[in-house]
């Protein structure tokens, strides 16, 4: 491998250079003060905590994190994902999200690779350029959380599809159970690429069947066997969260259940509903991640990627274009068209991350499209290329994020808790979070990380978990709201009566000190 690698490089030294600095960009832009940029509340917090007890008790993790909807839980994949990366870091919670940006800038080396092996070298270099510097993907790429690695496992999905179908590299069928597995524990929406599979699982199996080689059986035995590795790769990445739920009544399926086929407003099977939303999702995904988030660029993409589609596939009709061609058109169609499909029976908003499994497939299709424009020898065809990769270039440098000041979520967390660790004098102490969008997670990562004696309050060990003082850390923009001693919240309630000892203003935050009001 090392030295097919090695000879490619000799034979392609300007392709070489070219791949790099985009590599190096994509790089940058993820990696770039990533300590001051990256995402840590309350859910970052949870999973450093959980991640963090699996290194030191090695204590089993067996369910991932739940849904935002539908009271449904992943499975624990990036969890163990997470650990080497945290303890490398010495657990800084930075570790985990250079992770993710490391998984970002290979899956910009797999989007210019694959779309190079499937169309030529010129749309490769344009699709990994437009990936490496769109915002939204950017964003994604630079903090640790379970939906932030579907991209690449997704892209891996597919392409494991084209080695199965079109190569027939049966071992293939592994990486593919492996892969989609990592896709369903990052987000359920990972479900939509199961048609996607099953489709090019039937496609290969009928071009076997149809085969009029001496060594058919053969083959199919091997692709039956390799395929029930498939099954037993993708159960055995699932089965902690099989476990799990067996021993909890399958109150997951039930969730799903509840979820696809009961709650209403959330998820209709009404055909004529989805095709009315199919071409605005389109449009939503252009404007987010090809056009730089900018509203009037992605509609102007949205329709002239169509009108461009439309005219290659007249073109096929016309001319023809190579199997090869032809076919990977077909698996980037269907990845989108089925991804568009599946995505229009949700009735509720499309956020960024929900697009995640289709990251890849827009910037795939828009290199094979100019690919193909180039191919024609027209200069005028070459002409509209160049000018609207520029736009597009320009549209997503103009609005990348690292125009904008780092959030320092990390930073502000490290600074509130260092302010507790001082102010509980080593004694045992309550801790609570009263704030519209995070919670507790975040900073009693650090605080038990050095060891303080936090103790959260236990219900049902109402006894042993309730300590002679709380610190409460407020949020909100309007501190009128910060009134910890009334305040509802079950970790501040459960305190019972209190007062205010102390109060302190700490970064953009109010760190309350209450004790019991006797």
């Amino acid at each position: 491998m090392i030295s097919k690698i090695t000879h490619w490089i000799k034979n392609n030294q300007e392709e070489t250079v070219i791949i790099t600095l985009i590599l190096f960009l994509g790089a940058f832009l993820r990696l770039y003060k990533i300590d001051q940029y990256m995402t840590f509340l309350g859910d970052e917090g949870r999973d450093a905590i959980i991640v963090r007890k699996l290194l030191l008790n090695f204590d089993l993790v067996f369910v991932g994190p739940g849904t935002s909807v539908g009271n449904m839980y992943l499975g624990p994949l990036y969890y163990y994902m997470m650990a080497p990366a945290l303890l490398f870091a010495n657990f800084n919670p930075v570790g985990p999200s250079i992770m993710v940006a490391l998984l970002g800038v290979a899956t910009v080396f797999f989007v210019w690779f694959i779309t190079k092996k499937w169309f030529g070298k010129t749309g490769a270099f344009i699709a990994a350029i437009l990936y490496a510097i769109s915002p939204v993907i950017i964003i994604f790429s630079r903090h640790s959380w379970n939906p932030n690695i579907m991209p690449f496992f997704a892209l891996i999905t597919i392409y494991s599809l084209w080695k199965i179908w079109q190569e027939h590299k049966w071992k293939w069928l592994w990486v593919l159970g492996i892969a989609f597995a990592f896709v369903l524990q990052s987000h359920y929406l990972g479900l939509i690429l199961l048609p996607i599979i099953f489709i090019f699982w039937l496609l290969t199996l009928r071009d076997l069947y149809m085969e009029k080689i001496a060594s058919r059986k053969i083959e199919l035995g091997k692709y039956f066997k390799n395929s029930l590795i498939l099954l037993l790769f993708f159960i055995g990445l699932m089965s902690p969260l099989i476990m799990f739920d067996a021993k909890h009544n399958w109150g997951n399926i039930k969730a799903m259940q509840t979820f696809f086929l009961e709650r209403r407003g959330s998820v209709s099977f009404n055909p004529l509903l989805s095709i009315q939303k199919i071409y605005p999702t389109w449009q939503l995904m252009m404007t987010r991640l090809v056009a730089g988030t900018d509203i009037q660029i992605g509609r102007i993409v949205a329709i002239v990627t169509l009108i461009l589609l439309g005219y290659l596939v007249f073109r096929l009709i016309k001319n023809g274009l190579s199997k090869s061609t032809v076919n990977a058109f077909l698996l980037v169609g269907l990845w989108l068209v089925i991804g568009l499909i599946g995505l229009s029976f949700y009735n509720q908003a499309i956020y960024d991350h929900y697009l995640g499994f289709l990251f890849p497939a827009p910037f795939i299709l828009l290199g094979a499209i100019s690919q193909n424009i180039v191919n024609s020898k027209k200069i005028i065809g070459k002409i509209v290329v160049l000018l609207a990769f520029s736009i597009l270039v320009y549209v997503n440098l103009l609005n990348n994020p690292l125009k904008t000041a780092p959030g320092k979520q990390l930073q502000n967390t490290i600074e509130v808790a260092r302010k507790i660790q001082q102010e509980s004098n080593g004694k045992k102490y309550n801790f609570a979070v009263i704030a519209d969008r995070n919670y507790e997670g975040a900073y009693q990562y650090f605080l038990e990380l050095w060891g303080t004696n936090i103790l959260m309050i236990d219900p049902q060990k109402y006894g042993e978990t309730l300590a002679n003082q709380l610190f409460v850390v407020c949020e909100y923009e309007d501190k009128t709201k910060c009134q910890p001693t009334s305040n509802p919240k079950a970790e501040v309630a459960n305190f019972g009566w209190s007062k205010i000892q102390e109060k302190w203003d700490v970064d953009r935050v109010e760190l309350f000190k209450l004790v019991h009001n006797i």
